[in-house]
């Protein structure tokens, strides 16, 4: 018996190992992938519950000139335009050890995000209280005159 939980000891941490060791590591070259229109799609708790979004009436916009940044809310219309929010929040994306923070500020805080995965199509933060917020590339969903679709 206590074999058996050994091993299965081992194993867990194997797994575990083989995951860690297999995350691409986040590059500055990497950070302008940021750029564009993002969804969010899932929010994981400390508790390990999580919150996924299926459909979502608003759309983050970032913008990055270098490694300082603009985000803001914008929600999509069906002529492939968007409404955009008056707030914007400032941000500034800095190296710390071996990844990247995405430090915001305004009149009344400020905070951090710290970015854990990055591609073109999906980016990962987790923020100060360790909840973590996945978000997918939006990508516009026209709608002709006609009633067609067209991405």
């Amino acid at each position: 018996r206590i074999e058996l939980r050994f091993m299965r000891t081992i194993i867990a941490f194997i797994a575990f190992l083989s995951l860690v060791g297999c995350s691409k590591k986040i590059s500055e070259g990497d950070i302008p992938l940021l750029n564009g229109y993002w969804e969010i799609k899932e929010v994981k708790f400390p508790d390990g519950n999580k919150k996924e979004y299926k459909v979502s009436a608003t759309v983050d916009y970032i913008e990055l000139n270098g490694m300082k940044g603009l985000r803001k809310k914008v929600q999509p219309r069906f002529d492939g335009t968007y409404i955009a929010s008056e707030d914007s929040e400032n941000f500034t994306v800095i190296k710390k050890g071996e990844g990247f923070e995405m430090y915001y500020k305004n009149e009344m805080s400020d905070w951090t995000e710290r970015l854990t995965a990055l591609s073109e199509d999906t980016f990962t933060v987790s923020n100060m209280d360790n909840i973590s917020y996945t978000y997918q590339r939006y990508h516009n969903i026209n709608v002709k005159a006609n009633g067609e679709t067209e991405k």
